[in-house]
């Protein structure tokens, strides 16, 4: 099998490794944290110094970072895959959730140097990682797409939706969708506790109708039991709640449902919670007493 880059391994990234090395291929990582690139040589991961040393290393490396800065640190930094001494014909595949203007100026500096970007933006946490579930959305090149199909379904569903920045632009429908459903689902929660329902039924009671989702069964429970440990962090949350409101403010766009979700987690991230899981959510609606 092939030498699969990696730059990030925190949670989402120690999923794709280890699904990657699974899979046959070996993995060279890199993460800012020199912790996590020690700890990932655990489960089969070559430790490198640098994201340029991955991309020496790699013809296809995936970008798995906190944020958009981390996203341009690692392409276009003074270590990053600019840095590496020929990258021509390599492929970034961005899996973060970047900024859509940032993904059009990293794409656009790689190709300076011959590399090829894909925006491949993912949906389904670490757990899914891990498994080879995710939904992956991925904007960029045939060519580069079809280089890359192999070894992306080996991680997930796959979907090309056009050009580059069309992958981030579905993350953005996506995130759309499911963080603003951590708030509804929060809100539904305190209804039934506060009417007497067993609210730990409501899965199996409502999963073959319109409101059965792949949310409802593992988030539902979660803040009913107030499991809070961060399979993703609120304050990333916050992070694409902030950046999808700039690019509905970008096109004029009045996203109500959004902004009312991105209110709520400022809120929480506010009052300290950021570390927690975003189903943490659920602690700003107030409960009555003895539910």
């Amino acid at each position: 099998m092939s030498t699969v880059g990696f730059v990030g391994l925190g949670l989402m990234g120690e999923g794709f490794t280890r699904r990657l090395v699974e899979k046959g291929h070996r993995v060279v990582g890199f993460d800012v944290d020199a912790t996590k690139t020690r700890a990932a040589s655990a489960w089969g991961v070559t430790p490198a110094n640098s994201a340029a040393e991955v991309a020496d290393a790699a013809d296809i490396i995936l970008v798995c970072v906190i944020n958009t800065a981390a996203v341009e640190d690692a392409t276009t930094g003074p270590r990053g895959f600019i840095a590496a001494r020929d990258i021509a014909g390599k492929i970034c595949v961005d899996v973060s959730t970047t900024e859509l203007e940032a993904t059009a100026r990293v794409a656009a500096a790689l190709a300076l140097r011959g590399m090829d970007f894909v925006d491949a933006p993912v949906s389904g946490g670490p757990g899914a990682a891990k498994a080879g579930t995710l939904a992956i959305m991925a904007g960029g090149s045939d060519a580069a797409i079809a280089k890359i199909s192999p070894l992306m379904r080996d991680l997930g569903t796959f979907t090309h939706m056009g050009g580059v920045g069309t992958g981030q632009a579905t993350k953005l429908v996506n995130q759309t969708i499911v963080l603003t459903n951590y708030c509804v689902l929060a809100e539904a929660l305190r209804l039934a506790q506060a009417y007497g329902v067993d609210a730990a039924k409501i899965p199996e009671a409502l999963k073959s109708g319109f409101a059965g989702s792949n949310m409802l069964g593992p988030i539902f429970p979660q803040m009913l039991a107030e499991d809070f440990r961060p399979r993703g962090f609120a304050r990333q949350v916050l992070k694409d709640l902030e950046m999808l409101q700039a690019a509905a403010r970008e096109r004029h766009l009045a996203m109500p449902m959004a902004s009312q979700a991105l209110t709520l987690y400022r809120l929480l991230n506010a009052s300290g919670k950021s570390e927690l899981d975003a189903a943490s959510v659920v602690s700003l609606y107030p409960r009555e007493e003895g539910h």
